[in-house]
């Protein structure tokens, strides 16, 4: 493996910037290197710059790897990165509306004439440790390649799949939902969007608060191929009982040459069950249309339940969605509302070195006391795991019992029962989601 060198490359951070400036041709190469490593349609003029007028709304962070000089070799020259990587902070629902600070990592790629050279894993280990001293308890990322980033620290927090559900005769609810649903210019939904996701980040579990784009998306000026508008979209929002949103989906027709004729659910947000199961209520009434896919489900998915008939909802096996990885495990856990008491000695194992450690876990009244314990200490270990583990335990979307039956968790002499009693502790309101792709 070739040796990452200051000689052989160059690492750029710095924040987007607009068509006007004349940074923006540092701005616009990285976008395209982005677009090339994911495989994405290249876009220029006024859609390239509408993405970066959306990375500026966010705050992102971008950092490029660069070859230091030009070479004789063809390609796309220096100005190109070789490597992609940003940040940006936004919220962690951690459950019971508890919101903390996350640092959100995307857009990493590497270009394939330059792999195994230790770029990935120098801007992962420099950026995690910049966001630990930065007092940012925990990292979340979104990932293509599911073997790639939990030797990082990195694991699987919730879960989404893939379904198609049958609409018409056998599209019957077992109990009618509650509010009305209106149908909606797109226009209108980028005031409302934010709002109606607001409510719904603050209600459920896992989610993760919203970049720029989504708002974009939901107002029919963002189809995510080209940035560019979107005339398909067509939006229905869900009103309550007293009239105020509290969810809305985005949807479009496949066309008529497509059999049997399909609506694309796109996004659903929804901070109720009512909302949730309403929404699905008019997608189910939709004229002339006979299914209804969406890649996104929550993997958890009351409609299922809420069927008559539930052979009319096919599912793919559940795909990991949100990653996260506890940079501070005093901070993420003392940020936590705990569902029952108990009190646990963990031992933390971390690969990059951040959270290693033995850790007392004391949960009382729905609050928690967290102790960081010496090596000499004779207290027993109850449970050892790797920081990934923890990670994935953290908002409930996934259960410590069946990570200690897989043997990622392992229970200290004694302490058979010490992963249920885990799994109790981190119980939340609902069942953990992420709505949000980054």
């Amino acid at each position: 493996m070739d040796e990452l060198t200051p000689a052989r490359y160059e690492v750029r951070r710095f924040r987007a910037a607009p068509a006007s400036s004349p940074d923006f041709g540092h701005t616009e190469e990285w976008i395209r290197a982005v677009n090339y490593g994911f495989y994405e349609v290249s876009v220029g003029g006024e859609h390239l710059s509408k993405i970066a007028d959306a990375y500026i709304v966010d705050d992102r962070e971008l950092t490029g790897v660069y070859e230091a000089s030009d070479t004789d070799a063809p390609g796309f020259g220096s100005a190109r990165p070789v490597a992609t990587f940003a940040t940006l902070r936004k919220s962690l629902n951690i459950g019971y509306g508890r919101l903390v600070p996350a640092h959100l990592v995307t857009a990493v790629t590497v270009r394939t004439d330059h792999r195994r050279r230790g770029l990935l894993r120098r801007l992962m280990a420099e950026d995690l440790a910049r966001a630990k001293s930065s007092g940012v308890p925990i990292a979340a990322l979104t990932a293509s390649e599911a073997s790639i980033y939990r030797r990082f620290g990195y694991g699987t927090a919730t879960f989404e799949r893939r379904v198609a559900v049958e609409t018409g005769p056998r599209f019957r609810l077992a109990v009618p939902p509650s509010g009305r649903v209106v149908a909606v210019d797109p226009a209108a939904m980028l005031e409302l969007a934010p709002k109606i996701f607001a409510r719904a980040h603050a209600a459920v579990p896992g989610s993760i608060e919203r970049q720029e784009r989504y708002r974009l998306r939901a107002g029919g000026q963002w189809a995510d191929d080209t940035a560019g508008p979107d005339n398909a979209a067509r939006v229905a929002v869900h009103l309550d009982e007293s009239g105020e949103p509290d969810g809305y989906a985005a949807y479009s027709f496949r066309g008529w040459k497509h059999e049997p004729p399909t609506m694309e659910l796109r996004d659903l947000v929804a901070a109720t069950p009512e909302a949730y199961l309403g929404l699905w209520e008019f997608l189910g009434s939709l004229d002339l249309i006979e299914r209804i896919v969406w890649d996104e489900a929550p993997a958890q998915d009351p409609l299922v339940w809420a069927l008559e008939d539930q052979r009319a909802v096919k599912a793919e096996g559940a795909q990991d969605m949100l990653w996260l990885r506890i940079l501070d495990v005093e901070a993420a856990l003392g940020a936590r509302a705990f569902a029952h008491d108990g009190e646990l000695v963990l031992r933390v194992d971390d690969p990059l070195g951040f959270t290693t450690g033995r850790y007392r876990l004391a949960a009382s009244a729905g609050a928690a006391r967290i102790e960081r314990l010496s090596d000499d200490d004779s207290v027993a270990d109850d449970l050892t795991m790797n920081i990934a583990e923890l990670s994935s335990v953290y908002v409930g979307g996934v259960s410590p019992v069946t990570l200690a039956e897989a043997g990622r968790i392992r229970a200290g002499e004694g302490a058979a029962g010490a992963a249920l009693t885990l799994e109790r502790m981190l119980a939340v309101e609902r069942p953990a989601h992420c709505f949000t792709h980054f």
